[in-house]
């Protein structure tokens, strides 16, 4: 779906690629989806059985070649040893495995890991160079927060000023830092704080590129239990959305802000500071919009995502949008406020951030 907000004339406007895509898509009983109604007992939340799928304890060796050929076909140029803080290894050993998979694969021309910048702050710069010196390109860091009273309560372990420290020594071993924020991770009680001193610590830390993240609270998880005990309130979307517009506007630095999480309910994409006009306008648009608006946009871009993330819609929220639909598109005049509320939390409840 284009740009919604973007040169937006009529609130309609925006939803005329979604109702192409619910009418092309989405016939009574058929899941555009393919198999994504099969069953996997071993996971009751649908993303986490979403997510399983990608991966295999024991590829065969079929899996193994389909998974080349993907990345051969995507050109091939980029691998990311991902999901464990890489930096904890020893740097000859990172030295052994990225000379054997540049070896193997010549056309890598850039190396990425995930670290945490409480290790890159305690590291030797020398190691840091060593890993440098080994190809490695870039390093995501999770930062999510620059208050150290959201860092506290999330047990991060980790503090502002250490977020600070590892992605200013990784820049300076010669690594390109890239981070991860979480809009909404302060709730409501350390809402602008959350977006305040995130944008102070992204200042001084100078990443390269800033990657949104909306915070998405997954069932029988530790914050999902402080929310039941009433120890923390989920920040609405208005609030999130003014979170991501204070980091926007109060972040000094030459860095990219990319949006690509299924969890962002905005479009929100540009470099800092040349874009941070352009970027503002697509925030306020959406904050400029009535509360009904700002509702139908809300449904309209999370079943953008959901059928981005998926390929097509399940027969639970089919069946949540069928009373509503009215020659293939969705009526919006005809659904109450309550149920798009309903509706919304149904598709949050299945994207995978």
């Amino acid at each position: 779906m284009e740009n919604v907000i973007s040169g937006m004339s009529s609130i309609q406007e925006g939803y005329r690629e979604i109702q192409r895509i619910i009418r092309d898509l989405c016939e009574p009983g058929v899941s555009a989806s393919g198999d994504n109604q099969k069953d996997y007992p071993d996971y009751e939340d649908p993303r986490i059985q979403w997510f399983s799928r990608w991966f295999k304890d024991r590829p065969t060796i079929e899996d193994s070649l389909e998974h080349v050929y993907t990345w051969r076909m995507g050109g091939g140029e980029t691998c990311f040893l991902g999901d464990a803080n890489t930096l904890l290894v020893d740097p000859e050993f990172f030295a052994e495995v990225a000379g054997y998979i540049r070896a193997c694969f010549p056309t890598i021309n850039r190396l990425t890991i995930y670290g945490r910048t409480k290790s890159a702050s305690n590291m030797s710069l020398d190691d840091l160079r060593a890993f440098k010196e080994a190809g490695l390109n870039r390093i995501h860091f999770g930062i999510e927060s620059g208050s150290d009273k959201v860092l506290t309560f999330m047990k991060k372990g980790v503090t502002a000023e250490e977020h600070i420290e590892g992605c200013l020594k990784t820049r300076e071993a010669g690594i390109s830092p890239s981070v991860y924020i979480m809009p909404g991770l302060g709730g409501v009680m350390w809402s602008e704080e959350h977006a305040y001193e995130t944008a102070r610590v992204l200042t001084k830390a100078r990443p390269d590129y800033i990657r949104i993240r909306t915070l998405e609270i997954f069932p029988q998880t530790g914050l999902m239990k402080a929310v039941e005990a009433g120890a923390f309130s989920e920040a609405q979307e208005e609030e999130v959305v003014k979170e991501i517009r204070i980091i926007i506007e109060n972040t000094d630095t030459s860095t990219t802000i990319v949006s690509d999480s299924a969890s962002n309910l905005l479009d929100v994409n540009g470099r800092l500071p040349e874009d941070r006009k352009k970027m503002l306008s697509v925030i306020d648009a959406y904050l400029y919009l009535k509360p009904r608006e700002r509702l139908e946009f809300s449904l309209s871009s999370r079943l953008q995502s959901f059928i981005g993330q998926y390929g097509g819609i399940t027969h639970d929220i089919y069946n949540a949008l069928a009373p509503y639909l009215k020659g293939g598109e969705i009526d919006f005049s005809a659904i109450p406020d309550e149920k798009i509320n309903g509706i919304i939390r149904l598709i949050r409840s299945r994207l995978m951030p």
